[in-house]
């Protein structure tokens, strides 16, 4: 009995060992990073920002005077002509007004007729001093006030006449109306200032795009330069232009300092229309046929045990050059624990700085006033370090140091004396472990950081 269940445990045994092996070998066989060759290609930094749409010229259309809206004569869309008339307000009043100046004037030409005559008697009278030298001052000074009394009265008559002119609202150019904001009965009052009842762009075939550009940003915008744009109507479509006026105001929202920028924009199909949304991009840098790496691989940091010897010993190092300070402990709020994520969870920031600092498009803060810096923040500037991660037989991974360029905010060109076209970098982990799931311990910490 004993025997045969020696027998039993025997292949029990041997039938654990071999699914053992069996697993491993699988695991083995397994992938455990992810990777990605190096090209060669073109990469663009630019800048991002979003900005309005609006025609080049827009006049609002109002009214000088107040009154009730009589008549209406265009509409929502119309295309009208300069001097056209657009609408009417009730010209009763106006009118009135009108006649009563008018009046006026006719009885100032009758007190003036009499005061000549009485004048001319009682200069007739002085010269043969049979009246007295006060009674000709008198006439005279009736006279001189009877002719200023006239003046006066052309003058009122003058100003009601324009009043009722401008009951008549015309349009002051040509274009498309592009708002209305009165219908017919409704009162204008135009006592404290114009109200705009029309809304006029004068030629939607030439737009124009006002964004705001993050002060760090400004400096690579010259006027001339080409920039696209989409817009949600037509999120497949690419629209361009060019960059017409950079404006000296700035403009400080939470902190936030921006310049407005205006692009000229072309609109031959009109497919553009005032009031849209813009999402620019203008390209500020450009390096052709450059070695180009993708921006997870500067961020990856792997765990100590995954790297080779001599890579443990250099990784220090290398994070001192890529930030270009020393790296040593620093005293702030939080103690020991922040010092230490410092290395677990600022590895990844300090790759990102490194890589050119990646920038989603729109920028840290969206919107028209917002920093609107896109991929590229070292265009132009002194290059920085970065360290990549090559694998090397036995699994382990290997630091290399290269030197990073311009970013479009997914890749970042790079030089080094070691890696060339077609090198496979590491980009993350092939699978999450048990302890990236619990967020066990600063390995976990990083691995997590390759996806």
């Amino acid at each position: 009995m004993s025997k045969a269940v020696w027998i039993v445990g025997g292949f029990v045994l041997a039938g654990a060992v071999a699914g053992g092996v069996y697993l491993n070998k699988g695991k083995s066989d397994e992938p455990k990073f992810r990777r990605e060759k190096l090209e060669r290609g073109t990469v663009t930094a630019t800048v991002t920002a979003s900005g309005t749409l609006s025609a080049v010229i827009t006049v609002k259309v109002g009214s000088q005077v107040s009154g009730i809206i009589s008549k209406l004569y265009v509409d929502f869309n119309a295309e009208v002509k300069k001097g056209q008339l657009l609408a009417e307000l009730d010209p009763t009043p106006f009118q009135a007004t009108v006649d009563q100046r008018k009046a006026d004037v006719e009885k100032s030409r009758v007190e003036l007729r009499n005061a000549e005559i009485s004048f001319a008697r009682s200069k007739r009278l002085t010269e043969q001093q049979l009246a007295s030298k006060a009674d000709y001052d008198a006439a005279m000074t009736q006279r001189d006030s009877a002719a200023a009394s006239l003046e006066q009265s052309n003058a009122s008559l003058k100003q009601a006449m324009t009043n009722l002119a401008y009951t008549s609202i015309k349009s002051p150019i040509e274009g498309v109306v592009v708002d209305r904001q009165y219908d017919v009965g409704q009162t204008v009052a135009a006592s404290f200032q114009a109200p705009v009842i029309f809304t006029i762009a004068q030629d939607l075939t030439k737009m124009q795009v006002l964004t705001n550009i993050d002060e760090a940003d400004i400096g690579r915008i010259r006027v001339g330069q080409e920039a696209s744009f989409s817009v949600d109507a037509f999120p497949d479509r690419p629209f361009h232009g060019a960059v017409a006026q950079i404006r000296l105001s700035p403009q400080t929202v939470q902190n936030v300092v921006t310049y407005p920028v205006l692009l000229d924009v072309p609109n031959p199909d009109l497919k553009l229309r005032p009031g849209m949304t813009a999402n620019v991009l203008v390209p500020v840098d450009v390096r052709k046929d450059t070695l180009k790496v993708a921006n997870a691989a500067l961020r990856f940091r792997p765990s100590p045990a995954d790297l080779v010897a001599e890579a443990k010993a250099s990784e220090k190092p290398a994070e001192k050059s890529a930030e270009g300070v020393a790296d040593k402990p620093v005293e702030r709020p939080g103690g020991a624990e922040r010092a230490a994520g410092g290395e677990r969870a600022g590895g990844g920031e300090r790759a990102e700085r490194a890589g050119g600092g990646e920038r989603r498009p729109g920028g840290a803060m969206g919107g028209g006033g917002m920093r609107g810096g896109g991929g590229g923040r070292g265009a132009g500037g002194p290059q920085r370090g970065g360290v990549l991660y090559v694998e090397v037989p036995g699994g382990k991974l290997k630091a290399v140091k290269v030197k990073t360029g311009i970013t479009d905010g997914n890749v970042t060109t790079i030089e080094s004396d070691e890696l060339k076209e077609g090198t496979e970098v590491v980009v993350g982990l092939a699978t999450v472990r048990a302890g990236d799931l619990g967020g066990g311990g600063p390995a976990g910490g990083r691995g997590r950081r390759g996806f």
